[in-house]
Protein backbone atom coordinates (compact mmCIF):
# COMPACT_ATOMS: atom_id res chain seq x y z
CA UNK A 1 0.00 0.00 0.00
CA UNK A 2 1.81 3.10 -1.25
CA UNK A 3 1.22 6.41 0.53
CA UNK A 4 2.59 9.70 -0.75
CA UNK A 5 2.52 12.52 1.74
CA UNK A 6 3.56 16.17 1.63
CA UNK A 7 4.05 18.18 4.81
CA UNK A 8 4.34 21.91 4.24
CA UNK A 9 4.54 25.17 6.12
CA UNK A 10 7.16 27.78 6.80
CA UNK A 11 10.69 27.38 8.07
CA UNK A 12 10.78 26.81 11.81
CA UNK A 13 7.45 24.97 12.03
CA UNK A 14 9.15 21.58 12.05
CA UNK A 15 7.51 19.96 9.03
CA UNK A 16 10.83 18.44 7.95
CA UNK A 17 11.41 16.95 11.39
CA UNK A 18 7.86 15.56 11.41
CA UNK A 19 8.42 13.92 8.01
CA UNK A 20 11.70 12.37 9.15
CA UNK A 21 10.00 10.96 12.25
CA UNK A 22 7.17 9.55 10.13
CA UNK A 23 9.60 7.88 7.72
CA UNK A 24 11.61 6.42 10.61
CA UNK A 25 8.43 5.03 12.17
CA UNK A 26 7.46 3.36 8.90
CA UNK A 27 10.90 1.78 8.55
CA UNK A 28 10.73 0.50 12.13
CA UNK A 29 7.51 -1.32 11.15
CA UNK A 30 9.31 -3.03 8.26
CA UNK A 31 8.00 -0.76 5.52
CA UNK A 32 10.03 1.01 2.88
CA UNK A 33 10.24 4.81 3.17
CA UNK A 34 11.92 7.73 1.43
CA UNK A 35 11.87 11.31 2.61
CA UNK A 36 12.90 14.46 0.78
CA UNK A 37 12.79 18.12 1.66
CA UNK A 38 13.05 21.57 0.21
CA UNK A 39 13.04 24.97 1.79
CA UNK A 40 13.82 28.57 1.06
CA UNK A 41 17.15 30.18 1.94
CA UNK A 42 15.67 31.86 5.04
CA UNK A 43 16.42 30.17 8.36
CA UNK A 44 12.87 30.78 9.55
CA UNK A 45 9.75 31.97 7.79
CA UNK A 46 10.57 30.80 4.26
CA UNK A 47 8.60 28.17 2.38
CA UNK A 48 9.27 24.64 3.58
CA UNK A 49 8.04 21.24 2.48
CA UNK A 50 8.95 17.68 3.08
CA UNK A 51 7.67 14.67 1.23
CA UNK A 52 7.44 11.07 2.37
CA UNK A 53 6.67 7.95 0.37
CA UNK A 54 5.84 4.85 2.38
CA UNK A 55 5.23 1.46 0.81
CA UNK A 56 5.22 -2.22 1.65
CA UNK A 57 7.34 -2.83 -1.46
CA UNK A 58 10.36 -1.29 -3.09
CA UNK A 59 10.27 2.41 -3.89
CA UNK A 60 12.07 2.99 -7.19
CA UNK A 61 11.38 6.71 -7.62
CA UNK A 62 11.63 8.97 -4.55
CA UNK A 63 9.57 11.84 -5.97
CA UNK A 64 5.98 12.47 -4.84
CA UNK A 65 3.83 12.95 -7.94
CA UNK A 66 0.31 13.06 -6.56
CA UNK A 67 0.26 13.08 -2.76
CA UNK A 68 -2.70 11.38 -1.15
CA UNK A 69 -2.22 13.49 1.96
CA UNK A 70 -1.06 17.10 2.15
CA UNK A 71 -0.50 18.96 5.41
CA UNK A 72 -0.48 22.75 5.13
CA UNK A 73 0.54 24.69 8.22
CA UNK A 74 0.28 28.14 6.55
CA UNK A 75 -1.87 29.80 3.90
CA UNK A 76 1.12 30.13 1.58
CA UNK A 77 1.82 26.40 1.90
CA UNK A 78 -1.83 25.53 1.27
CA UNK A 79 -1.94 27.68 -1.84
CA UNK A 80 1.37 26.39 -3.19
CA UNK A 81 1.40 22.67 -2.42
CA UNK A 82 -2.09 21.19 -2.83
CA UNK A 83 -2.60 21.54 -6.59
CA UNK A 84 -1.18 18.15 -7.62
CA UNK A 85 -2.87 16.26 -4.79
CA UNK A 86 -4.69 13.06 -5.70
CA UNK A 87 -8.39 13.93 -6.29
CA UNK A 88 -9.36 11.49 -3.52
CA UNK A 89 -6.57 12.66 -1.21
CA UNK A 90 -7.01 14.59 2.01
CA UNK A 91 -5.83 18.12 2.70
CA UNK A 92 -5.05 18.72 6.39
CA UNK A 93 -5.01 22.38 7.36
CA UNK A 94 -4.04 24.35 10.44
CA UNK A 95 -7.44 26.00 10.71
CA UNK A 96 -6.18 29.18 12.38
CA UNK A 97 -3.33 29.77 9.94
CA UNK A 98 -5.15 28.78 6.74
CA UNK A 99 -8.32 30.91 6.62
CA UNK A 100 -8.86 30.52 2.87
CA UNK A 101 -9.59 26.83 2.29
CA UNK A 102 -8.67 25.50 -1.16
CA UNK A 103 -11.49 23.91 -3.11
CA UNK A 104 -10.80 20.19 -2.71
CA UNK A 105 -13.03 17.24 -1.93
CA UNK A 106 -11.54 16.10 1.38
CA UNK A 107 -10.41 18.74 3.86
CA UNK A 108 -9.67 18.27 7.55
CA UNK A 109 -9.24 21.45 9.57
CA UNK A 110 -7.55 21.28 12.97
CA UNK A 111 -6.31 24.20 15.09
CA UNK A 112 -2.84 22.64 15.19
CA UNK A 113 -0.77 25.59 16.37
CA UNK A 114 -3.48 26.78 18.76
CA UNK A 115 -3.53 23.34 20.42
CA UNK A 116 0.25 23.39 20.71
CA UNK A 117 0.30 26.84 22.30
CA UNK A 118 -2.72 26.51 24.58
CA UNK A 119 -2.30 22.90 25.69
CA UNK A 120 1.43 22.20 25.48
CA UNK A 121 2.72 25.73 26.02
CA UNK A 122 4.64 26.49 22.81
CA UNK A 123 4.06 26.67 19.07
CA UNK A 124 7.26 24.60 18.86
CA UNK A 125 5.14 21.47 19.39
CA UNK A 126 2.77 22.15 16.46
CA UNK A 127 4.64 19.75 14.17
CA UNK A 128 4.12 16.91 16.64
CA UNK A 129 0.43 17.79 17.06
CA UNK A 130 0.17 17.64 13.26
CA UNK A 131 2.02 14.32 13.20
CA UNK A 132 -0.49 12.82 15.63
CA UNK A 133 -3.36 13.96 13.41
CA UNK A 134 -1.70 12.56 10.27
CA UNK A 135 -1.12 9.18 11.89
CA UNK A 136 -4.77 8.97 12.95
CA UNK A 137 -6.04 10.05 9.52
CA UNK A 138 -3.81 7.86 7.39
CA UNK A 139 -3.28 4.89 9.71
CA UNK A 140 0.11 4.59 7.98
CA UNK A 141 1.85 3.55 11.20
CA UNK A 142 0.66 2.48 14.63
CA UNK A 143 0.34 5.06 17.39
CA UNK A 144 2.83 3.18 19.59
CA UNK A 145 5.35 3.13 16.74
CA UNK A 146 5.15 6.88 16.16
CA UNK A 147 5.47 7.46 19.90
CA UNK A 148 8.74 5.52 19.92
CA UNK A 149 10.01 7.39 16.87
CA UNK A 150 9.17 10.77 18.41
CA UNK A 151 10.85 9.80 21.69
CA UNK A 152 13.99 8.73 19.79
CA UNK A 153 14.20 11.97 17.82
CA UNK A 154 13.38 14.77 20.31
CA UNK A 155 15.57 16.03 23.17
CA UNK A 156 15.10 13.81 26.26
CA UNK A 157 13.90 16.75 28.35
CA UNK A 158 10.96 17.29 25.96
CA UNK A 159 9.74 13.71 25.52
CA UNK A 160 6.78 14.07 27.90
CA UNK A 161 5.51 17.26 26.25
CA UNK A 162 5.99 15.75 22.80
CA UNK A 163 3.99 12.67 23.80
CA UNK A 164 1.22 14.96 25.00
CA UNK A 165 1.36 16.95 21.73
CA UNK A 166 1.23 13.77 19.68
CA UNK A 167 -1.83 12.53 21.58
CA UNK A 168 -3.53 15.94 21.22
CA UNK A 169 -3.21 15.77 17.44
CA UNK A 170 -4.34 12.15 17.36
CA UNK A 171 -7.39 12.95 19.46
CA UNK A 172 -8.21 16.08 17.43
CA UNK A 173 -9.24 13.90 14.49
CA UNK A 174 -12.87 12.88 14.79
Amino acid sequence: MRRQMRLSGSGGQGVITAAIILAEAAVSEGKQAVQSQSYGPEARGGASKSEVIIDDGTIFHPHVKHPDCVLAMTQKAADKYFADMDPNGVLVLDSDLVPSVPDVKNVVQIPITKLAVEKVGKALFANIVALGALVKLTKIVELDTIKRSVANRVPPSTVEKNMYALQLGYDAVA
